[in-house]
């Protein structure tokens, strides 16, 4: 269900009211009980799954790495620098045994 804004032409009274698109406006305000208007805003829209911008394309670069390339270093020796310490994978027994 949409959220609705509302003033009251007189005391200026700005309240948020959640209708269905069927329910009539709310014509009187609930604070002093004349006249409201409806505002117009703009609504909140939450893309969910793959095939939008901001789920698959802005992920695969950020800024960050940008600058970081702009400056002559690259991720990887950024990364070397720090002390965390990443443990690697390791073949698994399959894969081995294919090698062998």
């Amino acid at each position: 269900m949409p959220l609705y804004e509302y003033r009251c032409k007189s005391c200026k009274h700005q309240f948020e009211k959640i209708q269905k698109f069927s329910d009539d406006p709310v014509r009187v305000c609930p604070k002093c009980g004349l006249e409201v208007e409806q505002l117009l805003c703009a609504p909140t829209v939450q893309f969910k799954g793959s095939g939008w911008y901001v789920t698959d394309y802005a992920r695969k670069g950020s800024k960050s790495e940008g600058s970081a390339k702009d400056n002559g270093h690259s991720k990887d020796t950024a990364e070397a620098g720090s002390t965390a310490s990443v443990p690697e994978s390791k073949p698994s027994a399959s894969t081995a045994a294919e090698s062998k």
